[in-house]
């Protein structure tokens, strides 16, 4: 149903000019900053488009070290996945689908023993999707910059168990 794509210029310009409300709007990013986008397309990053079956750009994820914030502990081995999903898609209840697909794909590519990702406490919405494809507290941590509290969220790959 999704096709994930290593992401292009195109599609990085794209999703940093995503505008989320508030509070989500903690998530915007600058479309003019070329660092960022650099940041995007550099393949140690796997940075992702998500394009559905019209192949219009709906999401994104990354997996590794850019899903991870500073602060929080990630000694144990996981597969970080970042992930953001277009903002006039949010909050329509198919957040668990986007998330279920980023699993499936993740297996296929890195065959991780576990999944791990670091939500942002205040986003309740994510934290509920996450929560829904079984993933389970494992820490908060507040990132000493802000302030700001992150929640830690791991789950066992079945996929590659079986």
């Amino acid at each position: 149903m999704f096709a994930f794509h290593l992401i292009d210029e195109s599609n990085a310009r794209a999703i940093l000019s995503w505008r989320y409300q508030p509070p989500y709007d903690f998530y915007n990013n600058s479309d003019e900053d070329t660092g960022l986008i650099q940041y995007l397309l550099h393949p140690q990053n796997n940075f992702y488009s998500i394009l559905d079956e019209n192949s219009e750009l709906v999401a994104y994820c990354s997996f590794g070290q850019d899903g991870q914030v500073s602060g929080g502990d990630y000694c144990d081995e996981a597969l970080d996945i970042g992930f953001g999903i277009r903002p006039d898609l949010t909050g329509r209840g198919k957040g668990a689908e986007y998330a279920n697909a980023v699993l499936e794909f993740a297996d296929t590519l890195f065959k991780p023993k576990t999944f791990r990702v670091t939500i942002a406490a205040f986003n309740k919405r994510a934290l509920r999707v996450w929560q829904k494809l079984e993933f389970e507290h494992q820490h908060s941590f507040e990132r000493e910059s802000d302030r700001m509290e992150f929640i830690v969220l791991i789950r066992a790959n079945y996929c590659s168990s079986k």
